[in-house]
């Protein structure tokens, strides 16, 4: 078969199209993971996969990222699926039933020898090694790393997980737990100081100057890590072989960046939403304004339909229509900033701000228990990321001991800004309403909604958590046209497009 030939034509031949079953199954899980793959896409990855071989793991990997992934923060998702999808798919990852689950026990006391033992771990399976001594393998994975031999790292990895991850079929244990007794067994930190130590030793004069130490430990470090890679894909595969792609995949599956609560997010899941929002703003500023260019058709115009008809020979076959100089809200924003609600006003700011062009204007407030306003934080600012983090550092937003005070806030709100709400103005109020069992003070929300154009309430927690506890939402909802649940981008993204 030539190169260029689809890798799965002679199974295809035999009546069958194991490609297509691959690939539909892989969509479907990449869709539970939360990617959007069209159909459009689905025929173009099956299209780019008939000129790769799935024996070149790495370009059929990437062949179906080009056609599949839209946006570079769904990588990660992509990948992790991919590596579950894929992991025993192809000769050289059969895991057979002596590798999957071997006592590394009665591998440490033969002691054949080491020529012997290095051509069986470049054979295929990974089985080849079981002659070798802890200390062999040691050696052997010494010299791969110091030559940076990628074929040799990852027989020996397989060897490693083999002799020391101690997996036992069926045992709930996440593939950490399993890495971590690899690596420790290992004892990279002293491998890399042995490494050190002979490069030092090959130098002209018996030492290396200060910037060739910082690069061979550089090098040695990505070496390393290229090891512990293999190391993890290897427990995988032992994995998905032991509880199946579908277990794995539930079990390893991450939210993507959009999908992010934002008031349980990790600090590794809050640095994906930064960088998240600043692709979504500019998105979103250009589909508003195409939006209000083009998204809103007023009455008939009956006499420009006339003139144009003539040129249909007075059929009306182009009726034009007037289209009315698009309204630009004025926003206020009231937003909680106690807690773990912060992160969701502090994004909801962000994004509110970077498409401030669609607004006629926005003005800002934020409480806790006392109310400030922090417009003056936001203007002439081309860093909007920094401004928010004025707000958070800066505002005088706490009146008594700093708990949250709805009541008091609002009414902090009612006396010194309540003239400036106009029927032009859209009322924003982030939070979830968790009061401390103070006063609601509701009738200051049914006051504004009389004098403001709309007033909507943004909630980041769910709606099953409403009106429990010390939640009194239901008390703000009566006088508000619209309660949302907003507990990620995604959310927050639609809502923003309903305002406009």
């Amino acid at each position: 078969m030539s190169s260029t030939e689809s890798p799965v034509d002679p199974a295809e031949a035999a009546g069958g199209s194991p490609m297509l079953d691959l690939l539909s199954g892989f969509i479907i899980e990449l869709r539970n993971a939360g990617l959007p793959v069209s159909l459009t896409e689905n025929l173009d990855a099956m299209e780019a996969v008939k000129h790769i071989p799935l024996e070149d793991r790495e370009t059929f990997k990437y062949a179906l990222a080009a056609t599949l992934v839209k946006n570079h923060s769904h990588w990660k998702a992509f990948e992790i699926v991919f590596e579950v999808f894929f992991a025993l798919r192809g000769s050289e990852y059969d895991i057979s039933d002596e590798d999957r689950f071997g006592d590394p026990a009665d591998l440490d006391d033969d002691e054949n020898g080491e020529a012997q033992g290095q051509g069986q771990s470049q054979g295929q399976g990974g089985g080849g090694g079981e002659a070798l001594s802890p200390e062999q393998l040691a050696k052997m994975l010494l010299d791969a790393l110091r030559k940076g031999d990628q074929a040799m790292m990852r027989a020996l990895a397989r060897q490693a997980v083999r002799r020391y991850a101690g997996m036992e079929p069926g045992r709930p244990v996440g593939g950490t737990y399993y890495l971590y007794r690899t690596l420790r067994n290992l004892d990279l930190d002293g491998m890399m100081d042995e490494l050190m130590e002979q490069r030092r030793a090959e130098a002209p004069d018996g030492q290396l100057s200060q910037f060739d130490e910082r690069l061979e430990r550089d090098e040695f470090n990505i070496r390393m890590e290229q090891l512990k890679k293999e190391i993890e894909a290897e427990i995988r595969r032992m994995l998905v072989a032991d509880r199946g792609v579908e277990a794995m995949s539930r079990t390893l599956r991450k939210p993507l960046p959009e999908d992010v609560d934002f008031m349980h997010a990790t600090r590794d899941e809050m640095n994906s939403l930064r960088k998240a929002i600043y692709p979504l703003t500019r998105k979103l500023a250009a589909r508003l304004a195409r939006k209000r260019k083009y998204g809103r058709r007023g009455p008939l115009d009956f006499r420009k339909t006339v003139r144009t008809s003539l040129s249909y020979g007075g059929v009306p076959a182009d009726p034009q229509f007037k289209f009315p100089r698009p309204h630009k809200p004025e926003i206020f924003v009231i937003a909680d900033i106690s807690g773990s609600v912060a992160a969701f006003a502090r994004f909801t700011l962000h994004l509110v701000y970077a498409i401030s062009s669609q607004f006629s204007k926005v003005r800002a407030f934020v409480f806790i228990d006392g109310l400030d306003e922090v417009t003056r934080f936001f203007d002439g600012v081309d860093d909007i990321g920094e401004a928010v983090h004025r707000v958070n550092t800066e505002a005088d937003v706490v009146w008594v001991d700093g708990h949250s005070d709805y009541g008091h806030a609002f009414g902090v709100f009612w006396e010194r800004y309540g003239k400036d709400v106009g029927p032009k103005t859209t009322v924003l109020i982030l939070g979830d309403a968790r009061n401390n069992y103070h006063a609601s003070q509701s009738w200051i929300i049914k006051e504004i909604q009389s004098k403001a154009r709309q007033v909507h309430w943004l909630n980041p927690e769910p709606k099953s958590y409403w009106d429990t506890g010390d939640s009194i939402v239901g008390e703000y909802t009566e006088y508000c046209d619209g309660v949302y649940e907003v507990r990620n981008l995604r959310q927050l993204e639609g809502f923003v497009e309903k305002l406009i």
